[in-house]
């Protein structure tokens, strides 16, 4: 079978020079740049995994990300991409654009079958069909095998009618197949790093915990899977391979539910010797000084920590079953061996009012986490926040098929006057803030902690640069390539920078001409290259001109836009059936640069909501 798999935008976005599209297929009224999260962008790892079974059982597959084309480009590719199944994965954000592409594949190719899938289809699996005829299938949360027994259906002719897991049509009705149990051993899955080329990894399926807010349960069903040890590390090391920057997300739901089996996988990691970066997200109950330790040495740089509030008595009304003190101990002890920390931080969630507000406000100046992150709360359907707002009596989920909002962020019961509050102050701090920098002091205590770790000397030689002492910069960023620091460029762009600051300007370009070599890929190397061959095409240094260039290596500095993991540009043979494609030349662009980080959207009024 050939099969099209694809992440559609989240309504019909203008090309530079066409009018933009309004009313239900365009943008919600008020929107601006930068109301979508950075991170809806990354195509959905529910798409790799169902391209990966799909190749692995013979089937010929193309996943594209079109998050973000025009709607002239979509239809374009739906044109000319002639497929058996097309297959779109369904957020809340872009639950309009899903619907208006089946419609428009029908349009194509009616003979073609659209299934779709994804947490905002699995919990409004048939009213979305009731809503959207075009649509043949709805998977229900994890999909993997019910992906197969699709594909294996079709290509026997069969109908697709029955298969466990799924919403479908039969003579003009929509039934619902049997349960289909979760998937017991994860191992038994392709892994989509032996076919794509993507910086975001899963180990694991599934959370213990069930916050009012989350809907990790719908989608992969109640409690904990974990892929072995073996399976994770290989996975890693295909990953690693396949990137041009050496950094990877693992983005599980809570990566260390099981201690033991991370410690296995972070010593796995430094007896394979695999050299790259990695963040991941978990809770700050699951943490301890041995695991970070070991952590930090596998090449772990961040830690985001879903936070949420910094009241008590909001942690509690939520279930988020942690306390106050336990966030500040497992920050202390993640920054005691270097690891950044960066909390996610919502407004809006149930019980907030101002008091609230200001005990969470005063929380992160005492905590002091690196970062922190703001978000307002979004209703999501299939959460239980979802599930206790109809019974309340101000949702009727027929808002998500009737407005056109991005995403539901209301407050759960907050008053007028907080909302105004939650807002004026929203609107004035979103996006990504620091808190916390480490002090020289600070990364010497680090690296006492861990003396031979590469990253520790690469983080105090760069302190000792801003404070001018270069000599003892030059000797630890040194140390750090001598240890096998995997992000050589940024080595070699710390030691352009010394050699500049000196006024050695062909020490400088040198040391450039050498990352360019080993390691051109990453975006603060081609940002100062860039910058000092113009400044060199100025003729900076006779008319005494300014040269600035960036000095940095944190963790973010990653996402490039290159399918079909962002929605970058297709290969010029996108619609052709073969086993290669060549992506188009292109000047590096990024989707995503050091500071872009969350949603500018605000908390909209709940008493706008069309209750029917």
């Amino acid at each position: 079978m050939k099969v099209l798999l694809f992440y559609p935008p989240p309504w019909k976005i203008a090309a530079p020079g066409e009018p933009a599209a309004t009313g239900a297929h365009g943008p919600p009224d008020g929107y601006r740049e930068g109301d979508l999260d950075a991170d809806f962008y990354q195509t959905p790892w529910g798409l790799f995994s169902l391209g990966a079974q799909a190749i692995r059982a013979g089937h010929q597959v193309k996943v594209f990300n079109l998050s973000s084309f025009p709607w002239s480009r979509v239809e374009e590719v739906i044109r000319r991409v002639e497929a058996d199944v097309y297959g779109m994965s369904c957020w809340t954000a872009n639950r309009r654009g899903v619907v208006l592409a089946a419609k428009y594949l029908k349009q194509m190719r009616p003979k073609a079958h659209v299934i779709v899938g994804g947490p905002h289809a699995t919990p409004l699996a048939k009213e979305l069909m009731v809503h959207c005829k075009e649509i043949d299938t709805v998977a229900l949360g994890e999909a993997d095998h019910t992906f197969l027994e699709l594909l294996d259906k079709l290509s026997r002719n069969e109908a697709p009618i029955g298969i466990a897991g799924t919403y479908y049509r039969e003579q003009g009705k929509i039934k619902e197949g049997p349960h289909r149990a979760s998937i017991a051993n994860l191992d038994t899955l392709a892994s989509p790093h032996e076919y794509f080329d993507t910086h975001i990894a899963m180990t694991s399926r599934g959370c213990p915990w069930a916050c009012t807010f989350c809907g990790a349960e719908t989608t992969w069903g109640r409690g904990f899977r974990a892929e072995s040890v073996g399976y994770v590390l290989d996975a890693l090391e295909k990953a690693v391979k396949r990137l041009p920057v050496k950094m990877v997300q693992i983005k599980d739901d809570t990566f260390t539910t099981n201690k033991k089996r991370v410690m296995d996988i972070c010593r796995g990691i430094q007896l394979r010797n695999l050299q790259f970066f990695w963040s991941c997200d978990t809770r700050v109950d699951l943490l301890n000084e041995p695991l970070l330790k070991e952590m930090r040495l596998a090449g772990c740089q961040r830690l985001s920590l879903g936070v949420e509030s910094g009241s008590q008595e909001i942690l509690d009304k939520i279930d988020k079953k942690i306390t106050v003190d336990e966030i500040i101990e497992s920050t202390r002890m993640a920054k005691k061996y270097g690891i950044k920390v960066r909390y996610y931080m919502m407004l809006g969630n149930r019980g907030e009012t101002v008091k609230t507000f200001y005990e969470t406000l005063d929380f992160l100046k005492r905590a002091e986490p690196h970062e922190y992150v703001f978000s307002c709360l979004s209703i999501y359907p299939g959460t239980r926040d979802f599930y206790d707002a109809e019974k309340s009596g101000w949702l009727d989920r027929k808002v998500y098929f009737t407005e056109t909002f991005q995403e539901l962020k209301t407050p759960f019961d907050a008053s007028p006057e907080t909302a105004r509050v939650l807002n004026e102050w929203f609107y004035q701090n979103s996006g990504l803030r620091t808190v916390f920098r480490e002090t020289v002091a600070d990364f010497e205590a680090i690296l006492n902690e861990l003396p031979n770790y590469h990253a520790a000397h690469m983080d105090l030689g760069a302190a000792y640069y801003h404070e001018g002492r270069l000599n003892e910069a030059e000797t630890h960023i040194k140390k750090a390539l001598d240890l096998g620091y995997p992000l050589p460029g940024l080595v070699y762009n710390h030691l352009a920078c010394i050699a500049k600051a000196r006024g050695d300007l062909d020490g400088m370009m040198n040391h450039f001409s050498v990352a360019a070599k080993v390691d051109p890929q990453h975006y603060v190397l081609i940002q100062n290259v860039n910058r000092a061959r113009a400044w060199f095409k100025q003729d900076g240094a006779a008319k005494n001109l300014p040269l600035e260039l960036t000095v940095r290596h944190d963790f973010q500095l990653l996402e490039r836009t290159a399918q079909p993991t962002l929605p970058g540009p297709l290969p010029n043979d996108y619609a052709e059936w073969k086993a290669v494609t060549v992506p188009s030349p292109e000047a590096p662009t990024f989707a995503k640069t050091p500071d872009v980080e969350g949603s500018r959207h605000g908390l909209r009024d709940k008493r706008q909501l069309k209750v029917l």
